[in-house]
């Protein structure tokens, strides 16, 4: 065949293909999503197999380990015990409250270490909803971004270096970001979970944290997964109003939505490879059916291709440890 153009000579050899390689991914781009619990205990998580809700000291331990192998970043989730939740969720603003003291903790240990931090009140709600609910169910918008200002407050005391609101509620980045600067806090960044959708992605998750509605759903404050343009709407208004990065959940399912917003606009974005995607991932290897090391690395260097400047995984640690 009289072929002048062979693509094939650019694959011929690792080193050619490595010199070629449009995507990079290193630890440097990992964010660890940890879990966190009262108590001098580790539980492993059943629905998240490879994941633990930690103790204080166990967390400390884990992120170090994580970021001796170059992961730049943490973010925590807490486990609440029931006494605690309230329908008015005031222990997120508690500062001797669980993540307070974790970020004190993780600071102290890991000064260079950034430490993110979740905004949200399912985790402190008796009602399990990301917003305070009336009495007829309805999410309340604006009464809960005043009390996720004060829990974004706590944080940034505790010493957080980014707060990541994933309630979804309407005009919260502004409101954050007021808050924030009002009290001094100006180098603490916002990362907004821009596109968050109402995903079954999320069940191992809310297992993990006990977390889920008690009543009613997501849907009227998370996006539609049908929608696509939507996602840039959201996405010019975090903008607008102060946010530092913009994040799609989930992440592998919604490619899409990440090489849009990539497109649309100037901001990091990050994207989170959600428990669920996780779980598929380690059951289907623990089956027998998938190399997990391979498809571990091919579902996090697509969710790169796609845009992503950062990822949200679980595997943070484990493909850093195989990457080294």
């Amino acid at each position: 065949m009289n072929l002048p153009i062979r693509p094939r000579r650019n694959r011929q050899s690792p080193a050619i293909r490595d010199l070629v390689r449009e995507t990079e991914l290193t630890p440097g781009h990992l964010i660890y999503p940890l879990f966190l619990q009262e108590g001098s205990e580790n539980t492993p998580i059943a629905s998240m197999p490879g994941c633990t809700r930690w103790s204080l000291e166990g967390l400390v331990k884990e992120a170090g380990e994580a970021h001796a192998l170059g992961v730049p970043a943490v973010v925590l989730f807490p486990r609440i015990p029931d006494e605690l939740k309230t329908r008015g969720a005031e222990a997120c603003h508690a500062d001797d409250g669980l993540v307070p003291r974790a970020i004190r903790a993780l600071k102290s240990a890991h000064p260079t270490l950034t430490v993110i931090t979740d905004v949200a009140l399912d985790p402190y709600n008796s009602d399990g909803h990301d917003g305070l609910v009336a009495d007829d169910g309805r999410i309340l918008n604006d009464e809960t971004v005043e009390v996720l200002c004060q829990q974004a407050l706590c944080h940034a005391r505790a010493g957080a270096d980014i707060v990541s609101p994933s309630d979804m509620m309407d005009g919260r980045v502004a409101a954050l970001r007021a808050a924030l600067d009002g009290a001094g806090f100006q180098s603490v960044s916002i990362m907004s979970y821009t596109a968050k959708y109402a995903s079954a992605y999320y069940g191992p998750f809310r297992g993990a944290l006990d977390s889920a509605p008690k009543a009613g759903d997501k849907k009227t404050y998370q996006m539609d997964p049908a929608n696509a343009r939507e996602a840039l709407r959201e996405a010019a208004l975090d903008e607008a109003e102060g946010a530092d990065i913009l994040m799609v959940k989930p992440a592998g399912p919604y490619l899409d939505i990440i090489a849009k917003l990539r497109a649309a606009t100037m901001l990091p974005i990050a994207a989170y490879q959600v428990s669920g995607e996780y779980l598929m991932i380690k059951a289907g290897a623990a089956g027998g059916w998938i190399d997990e090391t391979k498809i571990m690395n091919e579902s996090l260097t697509g969710i790169r291709r796609a845009g992503a400047d950062m990822i949200l995984t679980y595997f943070a640690k484990q493909w850093a440890a195989a990457w080294r």
